[in-house]
């Protein structure tokens, strides 16, 4: 069952699907799938609390965005769903965002005034006390528009190069125009957004389950790094070895990657050693030893404790591995790698035994 809330009552986030086409007829609706980090907006007696979509705080990285939200809310209460992202000029940079996340609040307090965050609001789940969750979407954003006009936040922008820069508050655009949605996906604006999230109208808001779809640019996953091969002449890390979970929590291997150069193998190799251990992969589909496939090949590897989150990008999924080594996209810092499941890819673990994989073989 998924996890509808988190510890302090607020709902955890709706997810989606990854789906290789946009879904049209009567009904479906269209949205810019933000590249940057969910956030629950909840603005309440106590304050104001940005919630990632694995429930850790973010208004401690985020400061100037959690200040502009309660400066704006005033004596307004209401819990929204959104995308914090980061805004720079003729584009959104992921990586750049990705740079707020220091643990030291004099760093956190330097950035948050140098390379300040938007703040893009695209569903209203409370209002006033008052759950919205069981209303249409339709009716959300309605709700989230009447809200937004009497707090003077920017509206949703014509244009996805019109996103405001930081600090900044934004709607974020729809439309049920299949030819806009797919100007969106194409990204005619060149921004960079991450394709279109394809919702319902009349579907009521389902904390924890994948009930929309989202059509990326390409087949990508956020994988837990379980373990390592080191590269055949030694000098660093050849490849890292990737894993889902099942709903049980046992973790699957599912392929690897091994896209880095020479110098990154290396810092990689020396980043990777306070993670050397554990059991990974425990008793699932483990990378291992001899096989018909693995012929003449090394297999040892070292297993790392399940901690770090990549997105990758492959080309399919053959027998519950990626077909072919997936392309190494980016660290996923904000991703707990238990929330790293086969959900997200909409598949069911394959069925397995000792007979058909390999038989692991690890390294120390």
């Amino acid at each position: 069952m998924p996890t509808t809330t988190f510890a302090d009552g607020l709902p955890t986030p709706m997810l989606a699907l990854n789906r290789d086409g946009m879904p049209t007829g009567e009904g479906w609706t269209y949205e810019p799938k933000w590249d940057g980090f969910r956030a629950i907006v909840a603005v309440r007696d106590a304050g104001v609390d940005l919630v990632s979509r694995t429930g850790r705080p973010l208004a401690r990285y985020f400061p100037e965005v959690a200040d502009l939200v309660g400066a704006t809310a005033g004596a307004e209460r209401f819990v929204a769903d959104g995308e914090i992202v980061m805004v720079t000029p003729g584009a959104m940079d992921f990586g750049m965002l990705q740079l707020r996340l220091h643990p030291a609040a004099s760093r956190v307090n330097k950035l948050a005034a140098e390379i300040p965050a938007t703040l893009v609001l695209f569903d209203l789940l409370s209002e006033g006390g008052e759950d919205l969750t069981s209303l249409p979407l339709d009716g959300r954003r309605a709700r989230l528009a009447t809200l937004a006009g009497r707090l003077e936040i920017v509206g949703a922008p014509t244009s996805l190069a019109d996103v405001p820069p930081g600090p900044a508050l934004s709607l974020a655009p729809w439309t049920d125009d299949v030819e806009v949605a797919t100007a969106w996906f194409d990204d005619e604006a060149g921004i960079g957004q991450d394709g279109i999230i394809a919702k319902r109208a009349d579907q009521p808001y389902q904390p924890g389950v994948r009930g929309w779809i989202k059509v990326k640019h390409r087949s990508t996953a956020d994988c837990v790094v379980g373990g390592y091969r080191l590269a055949k002449n030694g000098d660093g890390v050849g490849a890292l070895l990737l894993g889902l979970y099942d709903d049980e929590g046992e973790l699957h291997y599912v392929g690897h990657t091994s896209s880095f150069k020479a110098a990154e193998r290396r810092a990689l190799l020396e980043e990777l050693q306070p993670l050397v251990g554990g059991d990974s992969f425990g008793g699932m589909r483990a990378p291992g030893g001899q096989s018909r496939w693995s012929a003449g090949k090394d297999t040892e590897w070292v297993s790392l404790e399940p901690r770090l989150v990549a997105e990758v990008s492959f080309d399919r999924m053959q027998d519950g591995r990626m077909r072919h080594a997936a392309t190494f996209v980016r660290w996923r810092p904000d991703r707990d790698a238990r929330s790293c499941t086969w959900g997200q890819l909409g598949l069911e673990p394959p069925s397995w035994s000792w007979s058909d994989q390999d038989t692991p073989s690890q390294g120390s």
